[in-house]
């Protein structure tokens, strides 16, 4: 059969066609392969080295579940961004996103559908706390009703209470809760049982904050987009778990005590 010879113009066309075509599959799979996680200040959970809210790496950040999730991204070969935001942000910014993820997420029914979950990394205490000189005292959350509670956007404790029908002044972080309370612009402020006093005294000079409830207990986890690829979750569960089984997660929150 005669077949019309390939002029090497078009060959050298042909051949670079190709070799663009490999490098964007190569990009796409490093894309792929990266991820981008965030999370908020929130000590000791999560916390910037700077004592700032916001970091722009991993060096920069800190606490209980950032090390953990440190101990877990270090048994994956996957390349990674970790930024600290405002939760409010970083909650819906993460969503839209493949490969990217939040952590420490209250995993909870209302978000369970929202996101993959990796963990449990750490659990958090939901406290009601009360000014150093407050008289009030709870017995249950009920007792809570027609008292001004001080919470943040985004936040599950905050919100699960709006839900529920508590009176809750939301700000755009937890930050100045405390000296809201002191300020008597406030009677309660919902938050983490460890994060309330350190967040107070470090960021105020507050102490003695009175925990006068805790109503609940919930597990936090990496909570990592709907559009991330499975796998890469199964990766990260699987690494996570290694973590854990060597001691490393023991060893992160012994650190802390």
């Amino acid at each position: 059969m005669n077949q019309a010879p390939v002029s090497r113009s078009m060959a050298a066309a042909m051949a670079g066609l190709v070799a663009l075509l490999l490098t964007g599959l190569s990009m796409t799979a490093a894309a792929a392969e990266r991820l981008y996680i965030f999370t908020e200040n929130y000590p000791p959970y999560n916390a910037a080295v700077s004592g700032k809210g916001f970091a722009h790496g991993e060096e920069d950040i800190t606490g209980i579940c950032t090390d953990m999730v440190k101990a877990m991204l270090a048994r994956v070969d996957y390349d990674y961004v970790m930024k600290m935001r405002a939760w409010s942000y970083a909650y819906d910014w993460v969503q839209e996103r493949e490969n990217h993820g939040l952590f420490c997420t209250a995993r909870t029914d209302e978000r369970e559908d929202l996101f993959q979950w990796v963990g449990p990394l750490a659990s958090i205490k939901w406290t009601l706390f009360a000014a150093p000189d407050s008289d009030i005292k709870l017995t249950t959350l009920e007792d809570a009703r027609g008292l001004k509670i001080a919470g943040y956007k985004g936040d599950v404790m905050s919100e699960y209470l709006v839900e529920q029908g508590f009176e809750v002044a939301m700000g755009l972080s937890g930050d100045v809760n405390a000296q809201r309370l002191v300020l008597g612009q406030a009677d309660l402020w919902v938050t983490d049982g460890l994060v309330g006093p350190l967040v107070a005294e470090e960021e105020h000079g507050i102490t003695g904050l009175k925990p006068v409830l805790v109503f609940r207990e919930t597990p936090m986890y990496l909570a990592l987009s709907k559009s991330t690829d499975p796998a890469v979750v199964a990766d990260l569960q699987r690494a996570l778990d290694a973590a854990r089984a060597a001691g490393e997660l023991d060893a992160v929150a012994a650190r802390y005590q």
